[in-house]
């Protein structure tokens, strides 16, 4: 019995067996609740790249003009966050009212039952409206800042449209890595799936705002 206690930790430390499954379980539990942000962020970045990029694309392919492209991005950069911050406060808020709803009647449940109250421990994984909408204002405007200062400094037009693709390329394949590696998906097909989206949408958006430019609308 005595070399058997000897060889199982378990047996010899049970205390301490017992907290590390608990820290281990709380590390699990606090990593899967900053999913919240993370969608918020790593969404506020690729729209406010892709869109801003789109919008820049539009404009200079019937007006070549770097100050026309700059402006453009810049009021799609104001007006994206905007709305982001916005949307994402009101979605947010609306799931915390459901949530927080949950929780009153479990608690009246469990007042009428005469069980215990433990809804005090729940409060914590709450959404937070603010925290959400902040995130996704600031990753939009990170990722908006990114086209508008790919294009700022070149005049030829050319170049400019090229240098915008290959950063918006860049920033792509670093957006779709930083939320796949951030939230344990393939990184391979994130960043592929990311990368063939913003093309699309910018290829769209080139190609219509060239067609009706031509035809003098």
């Amino acid at each position: 019995m005595a070399s058997s206690n000897q060889t199982n930790p378990a047996a010899r430390f049970p205390l301490a067996v017992e907290t590390g499954r608990q820290l281990e379980e709380n590390q699990e539990f606090d990593y899967s609740k900053r999913s919240q942000w993370l969608r918020a962020a790593v969404l506020g970045a690729n729209d406010g790249l892709v869109s801003t990029a789109s919008l820049m694309m539009g404009v200079g392919a019937v007006k070549q003009d770097i100050k026309a492209m700059i402006l453009t991005g810049f009021a799609g950069l104001v007006a994206g966050a905007c709305s982001m911050a916005i949307g994402e406060f009101v979605s947010v808020h609306s799931q915390l009212d459901i949530e927080v709803s949950q929780m009153k009647r479990e608690k009246q449940k469990a007042a009428g039952g005469g069980g215990e109250e433990g809804g005090c421990e729940n409060e914590e994984g709450l959404p937070n409206p603010v925290q959400a909408a902040a995130a996704s204002a600031l990753a939009f405007t990170a990722g908006a800042m990114v086209p508008m200062l790919a294009a700022s400094f070149i005049r030829e037009y050319r170049v400019r449209v090229g240098v915008v693709v290959a950063a918006v390329t860049v920033a792509l394949m670093v957006f779709g890595w930083l939320g796949a590696a951030l939230g344990k998906a393939p990184v391979v097909k994130s960043s592929a799936r990311v990368l063939l989206g913003g093309w699309f949408a910018m290829a769209i958006t080139f190609g219509l705002t060239k067609l009706i430019g031509s035809r003098g609308l």
